[in-house]
């Protein structure tokens, strides 16, 4: 079993946080001409193409047992429908709000971490996140103003990879993550390529494939490289950290996703989203102190307990 390494856990999971809106970015400009099941099928058989190679060369452990199979294989269900709602909510919404309003995603972490993985989440922890809570409606209010219903999107999306980092944490130990990763990219390819080839001439237009041009094929291929790079990440901080750790420090992906909507699209969050923003952020700057602070407290004493923990 691997012994938890949080501050190793939280670098990786930075890293994450640096890639993960750069793929998105490429997937809001791909979203507009090349249907979501298309791209989520490629993004997946790049991940298959690139790593299972490198499982045969280096000999790394692929084979899972019954229990760890069927976890996987629910954990890529849950990577799809994911990726594919984030998708969509890009094609409506610019990318820091969508990414923002994915926000709620922490306070749910750490409510499933607390009650399902039994792991140690304080009071002021749980007010922090709510207050973040609080934060993601005044981002919500605007968009949903001007674009209605898929503005709730990214609330599914935060419930979903809630759920995904759930599954991971459970398997995280057990499995090496470059066989995870390769197992889970040819799941996804052995679910969604009968499906397109079945709804192929239907009238569902996001679950055709279609030509595409050459630098279309290049953005493609980029969104498969940095998903698997990214999520490699974010399977291996899950083997040092608990979840409920590392899931404040995916606030940092807002920050990044706004410099990256201002300079490909030209979009800034409007005040009142600025506003949702930045108590969202503070509250997950918040929640990183009250990390640090816990564990630096069995160095203090091993009886005083921090206050609200």
């Amino acid at each position: 079993m691997t012994i938890d390494r949080p501050l190793l856990g939280i670098m990786l999971m930075l890293g994450f946080c640096v890639l993960a809106p750069m793929g998105d970015a490429i997937a809001k400009i791909l979203g507009q001409t090349v249907p979501i099941g298309q791209l989520v099928l490629v993004r997946f058989a790049v991940q298959a193409l690139v790593l299972v190679p490198l499982v045969w060369a280096t000999g790394r452990a692929w084979r899972m047992t019954p229990r760890i199979t069927l976890l996987t294989f629910i954990r890529t269900l849950l990577h799809i429908v994911g990726i594919g709602t984030m998708v969509t909510a890009l094609k409506y919404l610019p990318l820091a709000d969508a990414i923002a309003i994915a926000f709620v995603m922490p306070f749910i972490m750490l409510i499933l971490g607390k009650y399902a993985l039994k792991e140690e989440v304080g009071a002021r922890r749980i007010i922090a996140c709510a207050i973040g809570f609080l934060g993601t409606l005044l981002i919500i209010q605007p968009s949903f103003a001007e674009v209605g219903w898929p503005a709730l999107l990214p609330v599914f999306v935060a419930l979903n990879f809630a759920f995904f980092m759930l599954v991971t944490r459970q398997i995280a130990k057990e499995t090496d993550p470059i066989g995870l990763q390769a197992v889970s990219g040819i799941m996804a390819v052995a679910v969604m390529l009968p499906v397109l080839l079945v709804f192929q001439g239907s009238r569902f237009e996001q679950l055709q494939i279609i030509e595409v041009s050459t630098f279309d094929w290049s953005l493609l291929l980029s969104i498969g490289m940095l998903g698997t790079a990214a999520h490699l990440l974010m399977t291996w901080s899950l083997r040092y950290a608990p979840s409920a750790t590392l899931a404040p420090m995916q606030y940092l992906e807002i920050p990044f996703a706004t410099v990256l909507g201002f300079l490909i699209f030209g979009d800034l969050p409007n005040p009142l989203a600025t506003a949702g923003i930045g108590i969202t952020v503070a509250a997950g700057l918040y929640i990183i102190l009250r990390e640090r602070a816990i564990a630096r407290a069995p160095v203090r004493s091993a009886t005083e307990p921090l206050p609200g923990e």
